[in-house]
């Protein structure tokens, strides 16, 4: 384990959202890698259908809307919200084990949820954003997992997202990925070194 992380006794939460495309899941499994022992990513659950390449309990949990409703309806969840017409949600059991356990949580997920906790949840809240809008649909084509009218509404919604950005503590433009990486993992460093709130 790298020494620049040393754990505390309760972990802290961070909250990375991000428009699709932008590189948000690359970028959290970059820092479990380097820090496995201290970060961990909470796995969402969500009522979309699995993509091709996609794993069951490493990207998401998959569960029908009947199965997502009683979750809802016994509290299971510390946020949910329905984007693209699905479901998504945040384990609340697993996020507390975790952090009693020591280990930094990343919840990677939508504006609506973030915005959702910071009522609820002391956390650290990042976004992540495109260089460009054009940067954003090419990368969008490039990974060749929606059609058109899919990507054109995630485009839409990545500007409604990106209103957003003030809400948030830090801000990070993914230019570059080996950049992106070294500000992260500055900002989580210097939060598990941070004295005053």
């Amino acid at each position: 384990m790298s020494q620049l992380l040393r754990g505390l006794p309760e972990g802290l939460v961070f909250v990375l959202s991000a428009p699709a495309g932008t590189g948000k899941t690359t970028l959290v499994r970059m820092l479990q890698k380097e820090f496995s022992c201290v970060i961990t990513e909470s796995i969402s659950y969500t009522t979309r259908k699995i993509r091709p390449q996609e794993i069951a309990g490493r990207d998401y949990h998959f569960v029908s809307v009947d199965e997502f409703k009683k979750m809802i309806a016994q509290d299971d969840f510390i946020e949910h919200a329905i984007v693209f017409g699905s479901y998504y949600g945040t384990s609340r059991k697993f996020l507390e084990s975790q952090r009693k356990s020591g280990k930094h949580v990343f919840l990677v997920i939508d504006t609506q949820g973030a915005l959702q906790l910071q009522e609820k949840l002391d956390a650290i809240f990042i976004f992540l954003s495109p260089p460009s809008m054009d940067i954003l649909k090419e990368r969008l084509y490039a990974r060749k997992t929606e059609d058109e009218h899919v990507i054109q509404e995630r485009l839409l919604a990545a500007k409604r997202e990106m209103k957003q950005i003030p809400f948030y503590d830090y801000h990070i433009v993914n230019d570059q990925l080996d950049t992106a990486y070294q500000i992260l993992r500055s900002i989580v460093i210097a939060e598990e070194h941070r004295v005053r709130s």
